[in-house]
Formats: structure tokens, sequence, C-alpha cells
């Protein structure tokens, strides 16, 4: 089994998840058709990052005669998140409340949405694998 890469996904990495995400499953002729709108890459190429992020435990794959078909093993929300905790890091020196603030401050909020963000508050604050994660985030 593959052991999960907690780094965020690179930009042709976050490509290819987006071409599975959307099609649910490929294969490797599929994926190089689909990228070759945007670069040329050679179908070994395009193989070798199918299984890359296979070993990062983003894909998984069965196996249609001699062809594998990928798909994704983890969910769009997760390289996501990667991401926005990279950047609450880089932007915001890891605090999400100055991340918030800076939103809140340049945006705004809609009541609907303001309602919907404080019911994902509360339903964290009440699940117990959210307070795991906190006690381990804490020094």
């Amino acid at each position: 089994m593959a052991k999960a890469d907690p780094s965020p996904l690179t930009e042709i990495q976050r490509e290819i998840m987006e071409v599975v995400w959307q099609r649910e499953e490929v294969t490797v002729s599929e994926m190089r058709e689909a990228l070759s709108a945007r670069r040329p890459l050679a179908r070994n190429t395009v193989q070798t990052m199918l299984v890359r992020l296979e070993e990062k435990g983003w894909l998984k794959h069965r196996e249609q005669g001699r062809t594998f078909v990928y798909s994704a093993n983890r969910p769009r929300t997760a390289s996501l998140g990667a991401k926005v905790s990279q950047m609450v890091d880089r932007l915001f020196a890891g605090s999400p409340e100055e991340m918030v603030t800076a939103l809140l401050e340049y945006r705004g909020l809609s009541a609907d949405e303001a309602a919907r963000i404080r019911a994902m508050i509360e339903a964290a604050e009440t699940d117990p694998n959210q307070k795991a994660k906190k006690r381990r985030q804490s020094p």
C-alpha cells in the first residue's frame, strides 16, 4: 500500500489529479491526450508521473487486461487542504486567524456564507477527530 505523502501537489501533479477527479478513471493514453492540449509529453513521462502519484498515495490502479486504469485514492479536498495549509504557513505565519481576518477585510462574507462557516466550525468543535488534530498540533 502506498504511503500518503502530505506535501502539496506540484502544478503538473495537480493538473493530472484534476483530470482524474473529473473523469474518475483514466489510462496512460487518455491522460497523455488530456495533457497534450497544454504541453506535449512522451507516453513514458506520463506513465512515470502516474506511478509516482500512486507511490505518494494520490492514485490507485486496477488492471484491465494489460492496461492499468488509474483512479483517485484521495479526494480533491485533500489537495486543497494541503495547499491552504502551505499558504497559511507561508503567508500568515501559521495563523489561520490572520488568514480569516485578511479574507474578511478584503472580500467579506454574505449572511449565507457566514452561517455555513459557523456550522462548519461548530461541527469541527464537536468532532473528536478535529480535537485530536488540534492536540497533535499544540506545542
